[in-house]
C-alpha cells in the first residue's frame, strides 16, 4: 500500500481494454479513485481516434464517465510540434490528428507534392496509395513525424501491428528516421506536464518503454500492469515501482 498520489496517468489500451474488450473492473477503480479526489488523465500512443472518441469508449465499455479533456493523444503531441507553423500537412493514419490540425488552422492536404509535414501513425485502413504517398512526400524533404513507435498494440485475439509497424515501412522506403511525438517522447511530456505541474503523479501502463519510461524520466510512480502488451514483469525495464495484475487492483494499493 502506498500514499495515493495527486493525479493518475493512465494508458488506455491494454490497461483499460484490449479492443472492444473492457479489463474487468476497470471503471469501477477509476471511480473509486474519482470519490478520492485522485484526477486522472488518460494518456495514449493511439492516434487513429480524437480524444471526444476516445473518450467515448471508455464511457462504453467500462461504464467510466472520462470527458473529452480528460484524454491526450499522441496525435495531439505530433501537432503540439508543430506550434506557430502551419505547413501543409499529409496524414498517414493518425486519424487523431485531423481535429487538433484544422483546430491549429494547420492544413490538410492529400497531395503529397503539396506536404511540407508527413504526420504517419495507426492506419487501420492501410493500403499501398496511402503509403506511397507518404513515401513520396518524406522523399522529396517533408518532415516526418510519427505519432508514436509502437510495434503493436493488445486486442483479445493477441498483438495487432501498431503504429510503429507502419512508421518504419515509410522509414524504410525512405531511409529517414522520424520525429516521434507520443510516449515517452518530449512532446507529449510537454503537454502532460502543462497539466500536472507540481502535482504528485503515478503512471499505469502496459508498455515499459513507452508507459515506464514516461514516468520515469519525470520521476513519477510507476505501475506496470499485465493485462496488454507485457505477460511478466521479468527482466522489464526500466523497472517498475509496482507490479499488478489489473488495474482494478489500484484502488488496494493506494488503500482506497
Amino acid at each position: 500500500m502506498i500514499e495515493p498520489p495527486d493525479s493518475l496517468v493512465c494508458d488506455l489500451d491494454g490497461v483499460l481494454y484490449r479492443g472492444d474488450v473492457a479489463v474487468e473492473g476497470a471503471g469501477e477503480a477509476l471511480a473509486v479513485l474519482a470519490a478520492a479526489g485522485i484526477s486522472t488523465i488518460f494518456v495514449t500512443n493511439n492516434a487513429s481516434k480524437a480524444s471526444a472518441e476516445a473518450a467515448a469508449k471508455i464511457g462504453r465499455l467500462t461504464g467510466y464517465g472520462a470527458q473529452a479533456d480528460d484524454v491526450v493523444t499522441s496525435a495531439q503531441a505530433a501537432v503540439h510540434l508543430l506550434a506557430d507553423t502551419a505547413p501543409p500537412t499529409l496524414l498517414f493514419g493518425a486519424a487523431g490528428a485531423r481535429g487538433p490540425l484544422e483546430t491549429a488552422g494547420i492544413p490538410v492536404v492529400d497531395d503529397w507534392r503539396a506536404a511540407e509535414v508527413v504526420i504517419a501513425g495507426l492506419d487501420p485502413a492501410l493500403s499501398y496509395e496511402s503509403l506511397t504517398r507518404a513515401v513520396m512526400a518524406v522523399s522529396a524533404g517533408a518532415r516526418f513525424i510519427a505519432t508514436n513507435t509502437d510495434p503493436t498494440y493488445p486486442t483479445p485475439e493477441g498483438l495487432w501491428p501498431g503504429a510503429g509497424s507502419l512508421v518504419a515501412a515509410v522509414a524504410t522506403a525512405t531511409g529517414v528516421e522520424p520525429e516521434v511525438a507520443g510516449k515517452p517522447h518530449v512532446a507529449m511530456r510537454s503537454l502532460l506536464k502543462q497539466r500536472l505541474d507540481g502535482a504528485d503523479v503515478a503512471v499505469i501502463g502496459d508498455r515499459p518503454e513507452t508507459d515506464l519510461a514516461l514516468g520515469s524520466v519525470e520521476g513519477w510512480t510507476t505501475i506496470l500492469v499485465l493485462t496488454g502488451v507485457t505477460a511478466s514483469p521479468d527482466g522489464v525495464d526500466p523497472t517498475p515501482d509496482h507490479v499488478l495484475a489489473s488495474i482494478a487492483d489500484l484502488p488496494a494499493l493506494f488503500g482506497l
